[in-house]
C-alpha cells in the first residue's frame, strides 16, 4: 500500500505541473518551433553523365530556336539545328550517355553553335576537343555525326569506369575520340557537377552553366530540374 500511495502522489504532482504550464501560456501562442529540417539531398544520379535523354531532338531544337540570344551571330554548324540535336540524342543513346545534356554542352562550347571562338565550324568539333589552354590543337572531324560521336565517347570516358578501351566491344562504335586515352582514370567524373575545374574545362562555372541552360530547356517542357 505504501508503494501505491507514492505512485498516486507522483502522478498528481505531474498533472498539476502540466496544468500550471498550460495556464502560463498566452492564448494563441505555441511552443517555439524547432530547427528547420535539412533540405532533401538531390536524388542519386540526378545529374549523371550516363543515362537516357529526357528531351527529344525535336524538343531541343524547338527550345534552341526560341532561346538563342537575339540579336547575334548566325547558326554556323554544318547541319541544321534539328538534325544536330537529333544526332546528339541518337549518339548518346548508343553509348548510354545523356545526349540532350551533351547538346547543351555544345552550346556552351561553341557560343550557341556560332563558333565565335578558336574552333571553326567546318571542324565539326562541338566540344573543343583538343582546344586546350596550352598548345591548342583542335580536332577536326569529317562530318557532324562523327564530331558528336567523339564528344559522346569522351564523355563516357569521364563517366564510366568500365570504358577501358575506345571502341567495340566496350563502346558501341569504332573509336573516333582522339583524346579518349588521356582520361585517366576512366570514370573519374561521373556527374555533370564534376565537370570544370580541370575536368574537360578549367572554368569553375563550367558545370553550373551547362546545367542552368539544360534545366531551362527542361522547364520549357514542364520537367523539373536535375
Amino acid at each position: 500500500m505504501n508503494t501505491l500511495h507514492h505512485r498516486r502522489r507522483a502522478l498528481c504532482v505531474t498533472i498539476a505541473s502540466m496544468v500550471l504550464l498550460a495556464g502560463c501560456m498566452r492564448p494563441g501562442t505555441s511552443p517555439a518551433p524547432g530547427p528547420a529540417p535539412a533540405p532533401a539531398p538531390a536524388p542519386a544520379g540526378a545529374a549523371s553523365i550516363m543515362g537516357q535523354s529526357a528531351l527529344t531532338g525535336a524538343q531541343l531544337a524547338q527550345w534552341f530556336l526560341t532561346r538563342q540570344p537575339q540579336p547575334g551571330g548566325a547558326f554556323s554548324a554544318t547541319v541544321a539545328v534539328a538534325t544536330l540535336a537529333q544526332i546528339f540524342v541518337e549518339e548518346g543513346a548508343a553509348e548510354g550517355v545523356r545526349g540532350d545534356v551533351a547538346f547543351i554542352q555544345g552550346i556552351v562550347e561553341t557560343a550557341w553553335y556560332r563558333f565565335s571562338g578558336s574552333v571553326p565550324a567546318w571542324k565539326n568539333n562541338f566540344a573543343g576537343i583538343g582546344a586546350t589552354d596550352s598548345n591548342p590543337a583542335p580536332a577536326a572531324f569529317p562530318d557532324a555525326r562523327t564530331g558528336v560521336r567523339a564528344q559522346i565517347q569522351h564523355l563516357r570516358a569521364y563517366a564510366d569506369p568500365t570504358a577501358t578501351t575506345c571502341g567495340p566491344p566496350v563502346l558501341a562504335n569504332a573509336c573516333v575520340d582522339p583524346r579518349f586515352h588521356l582520361v585517366s582514370p576512366k570514370g573519374k567524373a561521373p556527374t555533370w557537377y564534376q565537370m570544370g575545374n580541370g575536368n574537360w574545362a578549367t572554368s569553375t562555372t563550367y558545370s553550373t552553366t551547362i546545367l542552368r541552360l539544360y534545366n531551362e530547356a527542361r522547364a520549357s517542357f514542364g520537367l523539373g530540374p536535375i
